[in-house]
């Protein structure tokens, strides 16, 4: 599939829990005309308690940068833990365009308002310190993801997100989530708009919501997901873990060969 669009949010780089190595094989299938990179690209509030910085996660920003070197046009809208950007808003760095919002129109003509989210959070509106508890408590269950995740590869299992089965699990956590989107989507009707894009909740979405269409993009910390939109303006949702799982699941075709006797026809003849 061609892509016009490519939306990602919440990759957090600068934190152990980025899933940056499946990102990178993500961008490497995956170029795109436009990239919205839809806030929480960097975690700077991980960053001012401790630097954590491995190569992979410079090489995301390497090959974002390269996109940008060869073509293609890249909108950085600033999320809650990368909002030192937003002082930043109308300037380009490396061909990158830092935004507060966008609206992008589709292919087949819908305008749908780019936003990372934090803004309608009452949490991180009128409570930021406890958003940043609540941040260091996520970190906590990230952390402890990843180690329950390296035992079960020693046995052999599957990628399982601890964090992500919590939240479907946690009643207040599912009705905060319906919420957000009700408030989301509320918003891009008030503008005028047909649909919103955005992040923040780390709840990959494509539904309609009162005629609107509401687009979360995920996350690359438990889900690792995307949106992009085709030639013809169509919303995809990609869950590229899956799609790996899926990948990985596949035996690959081998033609059958036949066995064949190593004694001379003639001599088997003679046996007979």
């Amino acid at each position: 599939m061609r892509i016009k669009t490519l939306f990602l949010s919440d990759v957090h780089l600068g934190t152990p829990g980025c899933q940056a190595e499946m990102l990178l094989s993500f961008l490497e299938k995956h170029p795109a005309d436009t990239i919205y990179l839809v806030g929480d690209i960097v975690d700077a509030w991980r960053l001012q308690r401790g630097w954590f910085w491995p190569q992979s996660h410079n090489d995301v920003l390497q090959t974002l940068l390269t996109r940008a070197h060869d073509g293609a046009r890249i909108i950085y809208i600033p999320g809650n833990h990368d909002e030192v950007l937003r002082n930043y808003l109308g300037t380009h760095f490396g061909g990158v365009e830092v935004v507060r919002t966008a609206t992008h129109v589709t292919a087949n003509g819908k305008r749908l308002l780019v936003t990372h989210g934090d803004q309608f959070d009452s949490i991180v509106v009128n409570a930021k310190w406890l958003a940043h508890l609540g941040d260091r408590a996520y970190g906590f269950a990230l952390w402890l993801n990843t180690w329950l995740n390296r035992v079960k590869r020693l046995w052999g299992g599957q990628y399982w997100s601890l964090s992500n089965w919590a939240k479907q699990q946690v009643k207040q956590a599912v009705n905060y989530i319906v919420e957000y989107e009700r408030i989301l989507a509320a918003e891009a009707r008030r503008h005028g708009y047909d649909g919103i894009v955005c992040g923040h909740i780390h709840a990959a979405s494509i539904r309609k919501i009162d005629g609107l269409d509401y687009i979360n993009t995920g996350d690359w910390v438990e889900s690792c997901t995307a949106v992009v939109e085709d030639m013809n303006g169509d919303l995809h949702l990609i869950d590229w873990s899956a799609e790996m799982r899926a990948r990985k699941s596949v035996v690959p075709w081998r033609p059958v060969r036949r066995r064949h006797s190593a004694e001379d026809p003639a001599q088997q003849k003679e046996k007979a």
